[in-house]
């Protein structure tokens, strides 16, 4: 049998697994983050297709946090079906050994990896800075009067609004903003609507606090008080987050700590094709231990990388932790082989 068409059947397999695989993790990560993003209709009264395509800007970015956990279970998945069939062993009988095994990891890595460069350090970023955008045009862009409660919104750069909804009356009214001053203002009840590009605020029973540049206080008591504030949009402003830079982003900003969260995205799918076939393939071995073995190996060092870099941590110290992780890592294996 040529050994170039069981280098496209193992390749279609690995691939059918990992895409099947990918559906599933997917499916059930974009469920989680639509339910979170419905919770905003509660009370804002966000129409449910606006949540529908906003939750859809969110899948590059979880694709790009997920593949390394699908591989682990595609890889394993697919293999254990090749192993259950005998192909494994008819291959091997054939004479050509592990290479055509070795090969077809080999590629599918490369494309896995041409894929998720691309993902990662161009489209997803480009992508979730649409989906910060959006999701704050959703949350603060709104018909105040159709809102339950307000749940402390940006009006704009430099206001911020809280307030309360007792029988379609506003009660318990905060306002943050700045001028040439800070300042506070609270009122019991009042009336809030938009006119002429501004934020209308009819106030009763409250008072208001501002602060300058010498930290003078002065604060005034009302009954009656009107404020008007200018609409300013700040989506005209970048939104500062670290998943929305794009690597051309972190070249400019000089933000290596994020290039190289990148990088290690990289080499950590690397070493979970890697670590499989030194555990599982190389001597075919599909035992529950050793399967139990490399999934929690694994998932036991992506989950301290994700955490680290959700970490304020600094680069040097990222760098070492996560290699010093992988190398044990590594260290264990060839020990547990040893002794096998």
């Amino acid at each position: 049998m040529d050994i170039n068409k069981i280098n496209i059947y193992l390749l279609s397999q690995v691939s059918k697994y990992f895409l099947l695989i990918l559906c599933i993790f997917l499916s059930v990560a974009w469920l989680l983050q639509i339910t979170r993003l419905f919770t905003i209709t509660n009370f804002l009264h966000i129409q449910i297709i606006d949540i529908i395509i906003l939750s859809f800007y969110l899948v590059p970015n979880i694709i790009t946090v997920i593949v390394p956990f699908i591989l682990i279970f595609g890889l394993l998945l697919c293999f254990l079906k090749l192993n259950r069939d005998n192909e494994l062993i008819a291959i091997y009988s054939l004479g050509f050994g592990l290479k055509p095994l070795r090969n077809t990891l080999y590629f599918f890595t490369l494309l896995i990896i041409i894929i998720f460069v691309i993902l990662n350090f161009f489209l997803a970023p480009s992508i979730y800075e649409k989906y910060k955008t959006n999701e704050y045009d959703l949350r603060n862009n709104l018909d105040l009067n159709k809102i339950a409660f307000s749940n402390f919104l940006n009006l704009n750069n430099t206001t911020i609004l809280d307030f309360k909804k007792i029988d379609n009356e506003y009660a318990d009214i905060f306002i943050s903003f700045k001028d040439e001053r800070e300042n506070i203002v609270y009122a019991n009840r009042g009336n809030i609507f938009s006119k002429n590009n501004q934020y209308n605020f009819q106030l009763s029973n409250g008072f208001k606090i501002s602060i300058d540049n010498d930290e003078q206080i002065e604060k005034l008591e009302f009954l009656n008080y009107i404020l008007k504030i200018d609409h300013k949009n700040i989506t005209n402003n970048r939104i500062v987050d670290k998943n929305t830079f794009t690597i051309f982003d972190d070249l400019n900003s000089k933000n290596y700590l994020n290039i190289s969260f990148k990088i290690v995205d990289i080499i950590l799918i690397i070493f979970v094709v890697y670590l499989f076939y030194k555990n599982n393939i190389k001597n075919i071995n599909f035992s529950i231990y050793n399967n139990i073995y490399f999934s929690a190996s694994c998932i036991t060092v992506l989950i301290i990388n994700q955490i680290l870099k959700n970490s304020e941590i600094i680069l040097l110290n990222y760098t070492i932790f996560v290699f010093f992780v992988i190398c044990i890592s590594l260290l264990i294996t060839n020990i547990k082989k040893k002794y096998e």
